[in-house]
């Protein structure tokens, strides 16, 4: 008695346009973000705003123990009220020489000796006013201020510590414009549709979306994720995209050929990816390796080791070996 045949489900290898929608994570963040610190060092008295605190433009938001610039402010004008005196008297004594050369009293070398004092006096003067309005800057670098409207992202100091000159205290997100940063792998950055918009979208309220450009593209891959920074600028911001939401992006592939095929169809061959080819004269199936470009939910999408109307094996694979006839039952295609 003749054994059965083994009885499979098959389909036509037939190439098609293929362009999914690869979604990526990503994080709402502000398209400007400015580290705050003092112009110069010292010793921090006061801290006036945490993070997550809104500021506006010019808001006090730190104080540095201003001691040391009071009494260089102290010095300044002590030697402006000096120099201002010295003025005065050299003038006077200019204002004397002149008078008394148009007389005849006096010879031109003393006159303009005093002259020459006066002039002096005038710059030792202005050196002194100088002096004074940078002690009044290095008074107001011991307040840090907001330059721009925005909120408090970061603090790195706090209250008592000693600071050097152009450290950070303050991360400020600057109102405005958001982006949508995404950590993006080479394949995705190579084949997904940069130059369009892509949909944005709020992970935990998906009806919450907008549209976003590609605005940088960072030229250095992170060597601990191996990925590559994307901001995405919104075009419109929603109000509950608040910085630090977590969003999906979505955007298509590039357009390619390819064979897809249901995932009933996929074996293994020496740990790497094969289908079951079936030679229609003789109903014999072979494993055939094959190259996947892509795993999606109910298809795979195989680029190389087929040729167009090959018969692959979709259903039954776990029963076949090489050489093995089988009757085929042709899955209809939907």
């Amino acid at each position: 008695m003749q054994r059965p045949l083994t009885r499979v489900k098959a389909t036509t290898a037939e190439l098609v346009e293929f362009a999914p929608t690869v979604t990526l994570t990503g994080v709402i963040a502000a398209q400007v973000e400015t580290e705050l610190s003092f112009r110069v060092g010292g010793k921090i008295s006061e801290r006036l705003v945490n993070v997550g605190d809104p500021v506006i433009i010019n808001q006090l938001l730190a104080r540095l123990d201003p001691v040391e610039q009071e009494a260089e402010l102290q010095s300044a004008k002590a030697g402006l009220t000096s120099a201002e005196a010295q003025l005065r008297q050299s003038t006077a004594s200019f204002e004397r020489q002149k008078n008394l050369l148009t007389t005849g009293n006096t010879t031109r070398r003393e006159h303009d000796q005093a002259e020459a004092a006066m002039r002096s006096a005038q710059s030792q003067v202005d050196q002194a006013r100088a002096q004074l309005a940078s002690a009044q800057d290095q008074l107001s670098y011991t307040e840090l201020r907001a330059d721009a409207d925005g909120i408090v992202t970061a603090r790195a100091v706090e209250a008592g510590q000693v600071l050097s000159q152009a450290q950070a205290v303050y991360t400020v997100a600057r109102d405005g414009p958001r982006d949508a940063v995404f950590n993006v792998g080479e394949w995705a950055l190579a084949n997904v549709v940069m130059d369009k918009g892509l949909a944005i979208s709020l992970v935990s309220d998906p009806a919450v979306a907008t549209t976003g450009d590609v605005r940088e593209i960072s030229p250095a891959v992170n060597a601990s994720t191996m990925t590559i920074a994307v901001k995405v600028g919104l075009r419109q911001t929603p109000p509950a995209m608040t910085l630090g939401s977590v969003v999906n992006g979505k955007g298509p592939m590039k357009q390619r050929k390819v064979f897809l095929l249901p995932w009933g169809a996929l074996f293994e061959l020496a740990g790497n990816p094969a289908v079951w080819v079936v030679d229609p004269r003789s109903n014999t199936v072979s494993l055939t390796p094959v190259a996947i470009d892509r795993y999606n939910r109910d298809t795979i999408a195989v680029t190389g080791g087929l040729q167009a109307g090959q018969i692959v094996v979709t259903a039954g694979t776990q029963l076949l070996r090489p050489g093995q006839k089988v009757e085929i039952a042709t899955e209809p295609r939907s």
